[in-house]
């Protein structure tokens, strides 16, 4: 770790059983579905560890498929104990990742952003040294793609509908970076995929992109 660094993070990331992810692409990826779901999150983790300020990435899946193939890249597996919805899971994952490093700072990633750049996630995790808690907009401008809390500072997700307003009400900062659009694009949907792989989307992802109808208009 640099000497410029306050302290690294682990970033929690939570993984929907690939039977349920991605549900919005059920159309355009048809039996593919769940392969790209999988593509996507191991793209998502991989890029993360690479972060320097990174210390370690808990993934919280009840998945029998994603949970092996995403411990083979080095992240930490805490199945959903709570099994009660998104932010509820964020929380147990967090419980965990300050078990494994109690001087770090904590944070909560979309699973689903496939042209994840470590030096732009870097970026990020230096901004949100400066705040208690802060968060990052997603692209469409309504959603989070990731939420954070400094060592010490309570960690109260608020994902979901309308996550951005949500964040703000509950006095996490929000971090206006530019240059970081790798960090903001997450995938919901084929105009989604299509963004990121006009990015450039890790391995994985790019492995399936071709079998999937995200060269139409």
């Amino acid at each position: 770790m640099s000497d410029t660094h306050r302290f690294t993070w682990t970033l929690v990331v939570p993984v929907k059983p690939l039977a349920r992810a991605k549900s919005r692409l059920s159309g355009p990826a048809g039996p593919h579905r769940e392969r790209l779901a999988l593509a996507i999150a191991t793209d998502t983790v991989s890029a993360a560890l690479r972060c320097p300020r990174v210390r370690g990435v808990v993934v919280v899946t009840d998945d029998p498929v994603a949970a092996p193939e995403l411990a083979a890249l080095g992240a930490h597996i805490v199945p959903d104990e709570p099994d009660a919805g998104l932010n509820p899971a964020l929380v147990h994952g967090v419980e965990r990742a300050r078990l494994l490093a109690p001087d770090g700072g904590v944070g909560a990633m979309s699973a689903d952003l496939p042209a994840l750049r470590p030096a732009e996630l870097d970026r990020v995790l230096e901004a949100a040294e400066e705040a208690p808690n802060a968060f990052l907009p997603d692209l469409a401008g309504a959603g989070t793609t990731l939420y954070t809390a400094r060592p010490g500072a309570v960690f109260d997700p608020a994902f979901g509908t309308d996550s951005r307003a949500r964040h703000r009400e509950l006095g996490a900062r929000e971090l206006l970076l530019d240059d970081v659009l790798s960090v903001r694009q997450d995938v919901d949907t084929i105009d989604d995929l299509r963004a990121a792989l006009a990015l450039g989307v890790g391995p994985r992802t790019a492995s399936v992109a071709p079998l999937l109808p995200v060269g139409a208009g």
